[in-house]
């Protein structure tokens, strides 16, 4: 179970971009049985410069938003956590 705060954190960002998330999660193969929104349990958010990078995970996959725009998800895995540089997993554009 995660804090009200951080479970509402999660919440806003999935919501706010919800087909984007889902058509990001639909292209990297990542849906798995099913899309649920209450799996992802964990939030790491950081500025750089002036943008906002937060990354959403679940067990299964993360997903980096750049703002409140997801920009890539993949597989999670446990060196995304306390990673120097958590973007440099995923793909940003341009």
């Amino acid at each position: 179970m995660t804090a009200p705060t951080v479970e509402a954190a999660i919440h806003e960002l999935m919501d706010l971009a919800w087909n984007l998330v889902y058509g990001l999660l639909e292209e990297r193969d990542l849906l798995g049985d099913g899309f649920n929104v209450e799996e992802y349990t964990g939030i790491h958010s950081w500025v750089e410069e002036l943008t906002r990078y937060t990354v959403v995970h679940s067990r299964e996959a993360a997903i980096l938003f750049s703002g409140t725009r997801p920009v890539d998800a993949i597989v999670f895995h446990h060196d995304l956590l306390g990673a120097d540089d958590p973007k440099a997993f995923f793909t940003l554009p341009g």
